[in-house]
This record gives C-alpha cells, structure tokens and sequence, in this order.
C-alpha cells in the first residue's frame, strides 16, 4: 500500500510566496512611487532659502490633507473585499457593479472632504501654530485640495484592478507620475519652463496635475483590459444600488476609520512637534518621511493580502486563505526588519538628503533611531490589517488604532514631551508603544480569525448582494 506523503505546513507557506510576491511587488513599487512624491516635494522645497520653515510648512499641509483625503480613500477599501471575493467566483458583473457604486461613492464624497480641508489653517492657527508656519501652508493645502476628485477616483479604479490581479499599470501609472511631479517643483517652485516661482504652493499644484495625470492612466488601464474580457457588456452595471453602497460603507467605514486614527495620529504628532519650533518640526519631517516610505512596501504588500485572502474565500478555500495571509505577513515582517537596521546603520547619511544644516541633520537622525525600533511592528500590523480586511473584518484594526494610539500611544508623546521635557524625542517614543501594541494586536487577531472553516464560508457568504 502506497504511503501518502505530506507537505509540512512551512512548504505548504513557501508555495505562497511567489503568487503573493507576483502580486505584491508591483503594488510596492506602487506605493513607494506614491510616497516618493510626498519626499521629493520636501527635498525641493528645502532647497528654497528658509530650510527648516519650508520644510515644516509643506510636511504639516500634507499631514493635515492626507488626514482628510485618505479617510475619504478608506471609504474605498470595501472594494477589496467585495471584488475579490466576486473575481474569486468568476462573477464578474458583480465586480463591476461594485466598481460603479464605489466611483459614485468618491464622486459624492469630493466636495465634503474639500470644504473640511478648507478649515485646516484657521485649526492650527487656533492650535497654537506659528504664523510663520500656517502662512505659507495655506495656499500649498489649496493646490492640493484641487486633486481631491482624480485622487478619489484614482483610489476607486485602483481597488477594482488589483483585486481582479492587474496590478502592473497601478505601478506604472505611480512612477511616471512621479516624473511629472519632479518636473512639475522644478517649473512651478522656482520658476522654469516660463512659469513664475511660487514657492511651496507650486509643489501644492504640482503635486495636483499629478494625480489629475494618475486618474487618467488607470481610467485609459480599464477601457483597455475590460473590452478584452467576457462579458464585454457592462448592461446593468451603470446603475447605483443604494444596497450595495451600503455594503461599502458598512467595510469601508471602519477601515476608513482605521486609516484616520493612524494618520491623524501622526498628523497629531506633527502639530505636536509644530509646537516646539520650526527645527525640531524639521527632524520629525525628516524621520517620518522616512519611516513613511519604508511602510509603503508593507502597505503594498497589505493590499495583495487582500486580495489574494478574498480571493480564496471567493472559491470557498479557507485553508488557502490562510496560507495567503500568513505568507504576506512573514514577507511583510522580513522587509521591515531590513529597513530598521538600515535606519540603525546610516541615520546622519539619511538626514543630509534632506537638508544641509547640521543641526536639523542631528535632528532627524536622532529620531530615525526611533523609528528604526518600530519598524517590525509597524510592517506586522499594515499586512494584517490587510489580511483580516480579505476576511472582511475591518472593525478589529480601526479598534486596535483608536485604543494604542489615542488612548494610550499620544497620551503618553505629550507626558513624555512637555511634561518630562522629553521634546520631540519623547513625542516619538509614544509613537512606537503605540504601533508595538497595534501590531501585537492584529496578529493574535489574525490567528483567531481563520480558526474555523465554518466562520470562513460565512464570511465567503457576505459578499453575496
């Protein structure tokens, strides 16, 4: 009688690691391409004759827009679960139906987010905020705010490809807008190509054609991909199904909610560090960018968790699931691991990219030791989250978000800052309790998740409108 062999489950994860990374790294390159033009923005205006003030300036407006305009994106992040569950069972027309509504959704959301972000100068002001600061954020925050519907719209087409596994424009559209951007500070901040300088703001429009540019690419990627797919027809899908709006909302809202408590923990952070003076402010600029760009592989990575966990569940194949998910998570915890030791290793090296002035160098190198400890925790729980959004769970991070930081995470930055004097050191050891706690968190929950190959076919039913 023949002997059945098994795989051990480490070579059952291994086999996982190659239709992940196929999925993954294009959506990395994708999000290093997204952050790369919130850096590039920062080193060419710290070019401009007042560093540390233009620096400050530009890292606070894009924290307070980013706080406002990826919570709108969130909202989005219902797409995942929805269309890869329905690509999972080759149900195509419900993916698209899906794509619509969620289109409708970024459309209806554009002018709500506008107007908030209309309010952020006269907030900071009453914040406590330096004119010296607010002045010359204020026209920058209005460029932006000109992108808030193709960044939307950009999110929405986004979702829809990644989950139906074509993620190679999603990339190319991120790094030749990257181009644009770059060719767009030097014209617009300094004055080239015929245009008048206009300092900080001109990275603001700069930064707004891109996304305008961005949009366009990914609308140009669905007319090409989805005329070559059968159905062809799009009958039916042109409408707004209020129930499935709801469905949306009802997994967007918490990961939405999510992505709020996290960035508006760091803008916090940011206003925090405002307070100290325009240097201190600088070095946090220069470690958070840092410590931002080293997350977009994780992040990229979260999103093929999704996916791919969606996907799975779609074909009704739990243990599948969990492989995908667990595969994600090792390679996301690996990448983060390298990175803290490269902060570790080189953080003066790092800091001079940004700025000449060796005080503001001492500054961020300083805080790079910082994030350089975070690091793993902070690539933990981006791919888990993105994982449980798969099963769609959603709730579990936005919770784990709002307790480490609010609760716990910004308390704490502010005792150790001003009343332990501390300063801006003190601000970023809050921080990375906070993302300590978050990862830990997410990762029992993502254990506990799949436990049962019942709950994992309900959650496969949900999807079903």
């Amino acid at each position: 009688m023949p002997v059945e062999i098994q795989s051990s489950p480490w070579t059952a994860l291994r086999g996982e690691f190659r239709p992940t990374l196929r999925l993954a790294l294009p959506l990395a390159f994708a999000e290093i391409g997204w952050m790369s033009m919130g850096i590039v923005d920062t080193i060419m205006v710290g070019r401009l004759p007042d560093s540390a003030v233009a620096i400050g300036a530009t890292g606070l407006g894009q924290s307070l827009y980013h706080s406002a305009a990826i919570f709108g994106g969130g909202l989005l992040l219902g797409l995942d679960t929805l269309v890869s569950h329905a690509f999972g069972r080759e149900d195509l027309p419900d993916a698209r139906r899906s794509l619509v509504n969620g289109l409708f959704i970024a459309i209806a959301l554009t002018p709500i987010l506008m107007f908030a972000v209309s309010f952020w100068p006269a907030l900071m002001q009453q914040f406590g905020i330096s004119v010296e600061l607010v002045g010359p954020m204020r026209p920058f925050l209005a460029a932006l705010n000109w992108g808030t519907l193709p960044l939307l719209t950009y999110f929405a087409l986004r979702r829809y490809l990644q989950a139906t596994n074509v993620v190679n424009p999603i990339m190319f559209a991120l790094i030749s807008a990257n181009i644009v951007n770059a060719i767009g500070d030097w014209a617009l901040i300094y004055g080239h190509l015929g245009f008048r300088a206009m300092g900080i703001s001109g990275s603001g429009w700069s930064t707004c054609f891109a996304r305008i540019y961005m949009a366009l690419v990914l609308v140009v990627t669905i007319v090409a991909v989805e005329s070559k797919r059968v159905p062809r027809s799009w009958a039916g899908a042109w409408r707004v199904e209020w129930r499935r709006v709801i469905a949306l909302l009802r997994l967007g809202g918490p990961a939405a909610s999510q992505i709020l408590f996290e960035i508006g923990a760091f803008a916090a952070a940011t206003a925090l560090c405002a307070r100290l003076g325009a240097v201190p402010l600088s070095g946090h600029e220069i470690a958070l960018n840092c410590a931002a760009l080293t997350f977009m592989v994780p992040l990229g990575i979260s999103s093929a968790a999704a996916v791919r966990v969606g996907q799975q569940l779609g074909r009704r194949d739990p243990e599948g699931a969990r492989r995908a998910g667990w595969s994600a998570i090792i390679l996301g915890v690996g990448f983060m691991a390298c990175t803290g030791l490269l902060f570790i290793s080189f953080p003066r090296q790092i800091a001079r990219l940004f700025s000449p002035d060796p005080v503001v160098i001492h500054m961020g190198a300083t805080l790079l030791l910082v994030a350089a400890a975070f690091q793993l925790f902070d690539g933990l729980q981006t791919v888990a989250t993105g994982a449980l959004r798969g099963t769609g769970d959603t709730r579990t991070p936005m919770l784990a978000n709002l307790i480490a930081y609010w609760f716990l995470g910004l308390p704490l930055s502010y005792l150790l800052c001003f009343k332990l004097g501390w300063g801006v050191f003190g601000v970023w050891v809050g921080l990375c309790v906070g993302l300590i706690i978050i990862g830990t968190a997410l990762l029992i929950a993502w254990h506990r998740r799949l436990v049962s190959t019942t709950s994992v076919g309900g959650l496969a039913r949900n999807d079903q409108l």
